[in-house]
């Protein structure tokens, strides 16, 4: 006699692939909430996210210190969409075996993005 069963594991919808790929989709367009900015003090430019969140004001962004560049929006959204086109299946395996520090170690354990060790930093970035 054949016995066959089948277990069907419940995943959370916010940790689902398919969850996570819908996101996948429209995550990069928050690009366009970031901007270059300068440190007044140190002279270091980074992107930092300038739109308020719903939760925050818009007075409590202080824009004199950034720089808006509708080319430095494209080229962030599409390092955005390689990145995410390029380790696509390492962020839903961090996602979904609910690894602590996400962003950490898909930047520095699951690609070399954000490897400060290295002596020349990536171009396509």
């Amino acid at each position: 006699m054949h016995c066959s069963y089948s277990v069907f594991l419940q995943i959370p919808y916010a940790k689902s692939e398919t969850h996570l790929l819908e996101l996948f989709e429209t995550i990069c367009s928050n690009m366009d909430d970031y901007a270059l900015y300068v440190d007044p003090e140190t002279q270091k430019k980074t992107y930092m996210r300038f739109a308020p969140r719903d939760s925050e004001k818009l007075g409590s962004v202080d824009f004199k210190n950034f720089k808006f560049d509708p080319e430095n929006s494209k080229s962030l959204k599409f390092v955005c969409e390689s990145i995410l086109e390029e380790y696509e299946e390492e962020i839903i395996s961090l996602f979904a075996h609910e690894a602590d520090h996400v962003a950490d170690k898909l930047c520095n354990e699951k690609s070399e993005i954000c490897d400060l060790s290295r002596q020349t930093p990536r171009s396509d970035l």
